[in-house]
């Protein structure tokens, strides 16, 4: 797989990187396809990433930013969350690569839980935690995948109350990830009101996420606005569209674009007691 083959080349330029999302499903077994490929890869190799982007062609198309959307690939940013995103203009349809500086919803760092290519089950079960429907049965796949491999962080991405009962019947649940996820109380005590606290919990998730992408969207605005003026051309070659967005995000975006993942503080608290579902 081409993706495959650029993280290979990646890594063997000393860069920490792997595929997430859509195509690690797709490789865990839980997925059919997907077009699209989501990679994560530390900022501190960002140069080396858009070095090899720059060099890498497809059928004799070159690699550039998708769009006037994209954020350029700089680590002041993309530690605060945003993404850089990027095709290539073959036929029938383009190939295309987002990528990731930080995991979105992290609990730990994903650098430690790879699998070959690919982010851990883990990571990518995080990362699902979006507003779209979609993506929640994946979740509960790798938690299942997770518990079978004898993963107690499985209990963490269970969101259907028949994947507990069918689970709960191979081993218990362990009080070091009760203690994360309260809701695995009700589990435990076999509470009918587990279905309604699963979707609760998810629900939460879902506002989070959308919250998160109307901030950022907000935040966008003047930088779409500043590409735009820009005028940069669709056939520059990578460096210079890198260069000239880099001078749009450096004009517009405030310093909360840089500062640091504030929605790391959002997902802290939905985890506190404040946010907990409390059992009567």
């Amino acid at each position: 797989m081409f993706y495959e083959g650029l993280v290979e080349t990646l890594r063997s330029r000393g860069v920490i990187c792997a595929i997430t999302s859509g195509l690690a499903c797709v490789h865990y077994g839980i997925a059919e396809t997907t077009q699209d490929c989501d990679l994560l890869c530390h900022p501190g190799s960002f140069k080396e990433l858009l070095d090899l982007l720059s060099e890498t062609k497809i059928c004799g198309a070159p690699c550039g930013y998708r769009g006037n959307i994209s954020p350029p690939l700089d680590a002041r940013w993309h530690r605060g969350g945003w993404t850089s995103h990027f095709q290539w203009d073959i036929q029938p349809q383009a190939m295309t690569l987002d990528v990731f500086g930080c995991a979105v919803r992290q609990s730990g760092p994903w650098e430690h839980d790879l699998s070959g290519f690919y982010a851990g089950r883990n990571v990518v079960a995080e990362m699902k935690r979006t507003d779209r429907d979609k993506d929640w049965p994946f979740i509960t796949s790798l938690g299942t995948d997770m518990l079978n491999a004898r993963d107690p962080r499985g209990w963490l991405h269970l969101f259907e109350a028949d994947a507990f009962s069918e689970m709960q019947e191979q081993g218990s649940i362990p009080p070091e990830m009760i203690s994360v996820r309260p809701v695995l109380k009700l589990a435990v005590k076999h509470d009918t009101r587990l279905r309604q606290a699963l979707l609760a919990e998810r629900h939460l998730w879902q506002e989070l996420d959308r919250l998160r992408i109307r901030i950022y969207r907000a935040a966008l605005r003047p930088y779409l606005l500043a590409v735009g003026r820009a005028a940069i051309s669709r056939g520059a070659p990578l460096r210079e569209q890198h260069e000239s967005r880099l001078a749009c995000a450096q004009n517009t975006f405030g310093p909360e674009s840089s500062r640091g993942p504030w929605y790391r503080t959002l997902y802290r608290r939905s985890a506190s007691g404040d946010c907990r579902f409390r059992p009567a």
